[in-house]
C-alpha cells in the first residue's frame, strides 16, 4: 500500500514537469526566451501558479531541467570508435553538437543571450561532473609526475573549451558540420589529455 501511495504523486509530478518544460519548449521556438513570462508558460502548459512554484524556482530554473533532459541521453549515444580512453572523456561533444544543430536547422535555438548564457552554465556543471567521474576513472592509479597537469584542471579546461568552442560555433553562425566543429574542439583538447597519460 506505501508504495502505491507514492507512486501517485510521483507520476503527477513528472507530468506537472512534462508540461512545464513542453511549454517552455513550444514558446521558445516561437520566440526569443528573454522575452517570455512565467504566466504564458502556465497559461500554455495549463498549470497554476503555486504547482509551478512547487518545482521551480523560475523560468530558469525550467530552462537547465529542460536541458538535464537532452543531456540526460548524451551517454548511451557515445561512439565506441577510436582510442577508448579518450571517447570515455569527450563521448559527449559530437552528440550534444548534433543535437543543438538539429535545433538550429529547425529554428528552435531562440534563447537569446541571457537565455544561452544560462544553458550554458548548467551544461558546463554537468559536463564537469561527467567529465571528473570518467577522468578518475582513466587516470586511476596514476600518481601525479612532475610538470603533469593537475586532473581537476583537466576537467576544468575540457568543459570550458567545449562551452568555448559551443559559444562560437552559435553566435559565429559558422557553416561548420557537427563533426568539423567536433574535430576542432578535439584539437584544442586532446594534446592536453595526451600530456596526462605520460
Amino acid at each position: 500500500m506505501p508504495i502505491q501511495k507514492g507512486r501517485t504523486p510521483d507520476r503527477r509530478i513528472a507530468r506537472t514537469q512534462k508540461l512545464l518544460r513542453d511549454a517552455l519548449h513550444s514558446l521558445i521556438h516561437e520566440r526569443d526566451y528573454d522575452s517570455i513570462a512565467v504566466k504564458e508558460i502556465l497559461d500554455r502548459a495549463n498549470v497554476g501558479r503555486s504547482a509551478f512554484y512547487m518545482h521551480f524556482r523560475d523560468k530558469d530554473d525550467l530552462l537547465a531541467a529542460t536541458f538535464h533532459d537532452i543531456f540526460g541521453s548524451v551517454p548511451s549515444m557515445r561512439p565506441e570508435t577510436g582510442d577508448r580512453r579518450t571517447e570515455k572523456i569527450l563521448g559527449f561533444s559530437l552528440p550534444i553538437f548534433e543535437h543543438l544543430d538539429r535545433l538550429r536547422r529547425a529554428g528552435e535555438l531562440r534563447l537569446g543571450p541571457r537565455g544561452r548564457a544560462i544553458l550554458h552554465g548548467h551544461l558546463q556543471k554537468a559536463l564537469v561532473e561527467l567529465i571528473a567521474e570518467e577522468v578518475g576513472k582513466s587516470l586511476q592509479g596514476r600518481r601525479k609526475l612532475g610538470g603533469q597537469v593537475p586532473h581537476d584542471v583537466v576537467v576544468q579546461f575540457v568543459a570550458s573549451t567545449f562551452i568555448l568552442v559551443l559559444n562560437w560555433w552559435v553566435d559565429s553562425r559558422s557553416k561548420l558540420s557537427p563533426k568539423q566543429v567536433d574535430d576542432l574542439f578535439r584539437a584544442l583538447i586532446l594534446p592536453t589529455l595526451a600530456s596526462t597519460s605520460e
